[in-house]
């Protein structure tokens, strides 16, 4: 348990931004989920404008710290891949 001032402010600082990030990441995946079903529906133009809407919060998350650069960026590039691949 924290004993001092600070490493208790810091506890509850941590506590609010858990939350934040869990809403974040929460949102950016629900985002991806739209995607992935628009993909296994086989509607492309859905899928294509599912994953125009999740690219921006996925860069979102990745300016917030959320999640890494690189996991963004390969997240993205599957993702349209598997858009693509349906026409």
């Amino acid at each position: 348990m924290a004993n001092t001032p600070q490493s208790k402010k810091r506890a509850r600082h941590n506590e609010a931004r858990f939350a934040i990030n869990k809403a974040r990441r929460s949102r950016i995946r629900t985002y991806l989920r739209r995607v992935e079903e628009a993909i296994a529906s086989g509607d492309q133009d859905a899928a294509a404008a599912a994953l125009k809407a999740a690219q921006p919060e996925l860069m979102r998350g990745v300016t917030k710290g959320v999640f890494h650069k690189n996991t963004a960026s390969r997240k993205m590039s599957r993702l349209s891949s598997r858009v693509k691949a349906l026409a």
